[in-house]
């Protein structure tokens, strides 16, 4: 079996970027497995904006792959057989494009009151850690993140989170 990742070769033309600008969301499994199909998509998708560096784009899809097994390590969506993880993409402006996972909701079995949030640990903690630098990279390479609720009533709280990033284009794409 080959090691050597899938990569989706891109069926469109790059156009210019715009205020309003929806690609289609994505339906994943929440399975890990997935997380090469998550990368490869996004890039293709990427690849459809004129003009994004190549750094702004490999960013994104590195910070798209972790927020995607953040959402099936914690929640609903990979311990569920029948979880998914939509991941959507769009442009609130002009010069900002914004990846975004959404999970089926909390698991029974952890604190489900409990937002995905940056660990609070020493030097030497970071350096012992096995885990919890994810979140720790979004907020290095994004300009913006964040988490909300699916829906946004207290009787809804714990139906999903969705936890998106930012990225603003450079002053040359503008």
């Amino acid at each position: 079996m080959s090691s050597v990742p899938h990569v989706r070769a891109p069926f469109h033309n790059p156009t210019p970027p715009f205020a309003g600008r929806r690609w289609s969301s994505r339906v994943y499994p929440g399975d890990l497995a997935q997380t090469g199909w998550v990368r490869s998509d996004l890039a293709a998708d990427l690849h459809r904006l004129a003009g994004l560096p190549a750094e702004t784009s490999e960013n994104m899809v590195l910070c798209a792959s972790e927020m995607f097994a953040n959402s099936v390590d914690h929640s609903l969506s990979g311990q569920d057989p029948d979880g998914r993880v939509i991941r959507t993409l769009h442009m609130p402006t002009a010069t900002t494009v914004q990846v975004a996972v959404i999970d089926d909701g909390w698991r029974t079995d952890v604190d489900a009151s409990a937002r995905p949030e940056i660990p609070e640990r020493t030097l030497a903690e970071w350096a012992e850690a096995e885990r919890g630098r994810g979140l720790l990279l979004i907020n290095h390479l994004a300009d913006h993140w964040g988490t909300r609720s699916v829906l946004d009533f207290p009787f809804c709280e714990g139906l999903g989170t969705v936890t998106w990033a930012e990225f603003s284009l450079p002053e040359f794409n503008r």
